[in-house]
């Protein structure tokens, strides 16, 4: 049973699901985070929520920038979207969570585990990235997509098909099905709100503060945030472990039934 829900953070209204276990709750709630667009939530984890919430609670809130979410439009930071996130484990009340963030959503949760870490039980990054100052390929990257979404919406949606799987998961799919994934809709202004906080993400200072455990995901195959970037925040969060999976950028949605089992596994251990 999936209920919506509201709150406050900022000047922002934060819209949540709450997805509750048909036979009740037997471990902590699991937070998913989503990454860069406005589809937010939605969009991300539809796919991934049945495989999670079984026999737990599971919260998917839409944060800044997305469709559901209302703010004052002003520039977004890791620190802000965390604000939001700690408002909505709060609102919810059930106690210290899971925390998975993907992508964009990865810096989010890992900012939330350094500032809370009383809220966070365990805390899962997949696909994320510490800074993009440094990369050339992120930068540039993260400039195309921004330039084609302002002039060509086609190009941006079928630029972030390309990189969000992987050549071998498209191919399998074949035309059909591959149209079917390319969004169809022009980049919102949440969605290039995103973009601006991709472009100047850094949270490398936080990283040394999360005592939370951790796993660290990576996928061997990601084109929009190359695997080493996983590695490097395994490398800079004491005491985490490591797993990487052979997929694209989405690769929860390549081998959901392999990464949801990791998630499983990792929030099992008490």
């Amino acid at each position: 049973m999936s209920t919506l829900h509201t709150v406050a953070a900022g000047t922002a209204l934060v819209r949540y699901d709450r997805h509750d276990p048909t036979a009740g709750a037997t471990g902590p709630a699991l937070v998913l985070v989503h990454g860069t667009g406005s589809s937010g939530a939605e969009l991300t984890w539809g796919e991934l929520v049945p495989r999670l919430n079984a026999h737990r609670t599971v919260l998917t809130p839409d944060l800044s920038g997305t469709e559901r979410t209302t703010d004052d439009g002003g520039p977004l930071s890791t620190g802000l979207l965390a604000a939001q996130l700690i408002a909505v484990i709060e609102d919810a009340g059930t106690g210290p969570v899971d925390l998975l963030g993907f992508s964009m959503g990865a810096a989010v949760a890992a900012t939330t585990a350094a500032l809370r870490p009383d809220l966070v039980r365990r805390l899962i990054l997949a696909a994320g990235w510490a800074h993009t100052e440094g990369d050339e390929y992120l930068r540039n990257l993260f400039t195309v997509w921004r330039r084609i979404a302002d002039h060509d919406a086609e190009a941006f949606g079928r630029l972030i098909t390309l990189t969000g799987f992987s050549r071998g998961f498209l191919n399998g799919l074949g035309p059909a099905a591959v149209e079917q994934l390319v969004p169809n809709m022009p980049p919102t202004p949440g969605t290039l709100r995103h973009l601006e906080l991709d472009l100047a993400m850094d949270i490398r200072a936080l990283l040394p503060r999360i005592t939370t455990p951790t796993l660290v995901v990576g996928f061997g195959q990601d084109a929009t945030v190359p695997v080493e970037h996983s590695r490097a925040l395994h490398a800079a969060i004491a005491g985490s472990a490591y797993a990487e999976l052979d997929a694209g950028h989405v690769g929860f949605f390549e081998r959901g039934a392999e990464f949801a089992e990791l998630v499983g596994a990792f929030t099992a251990a008490r």
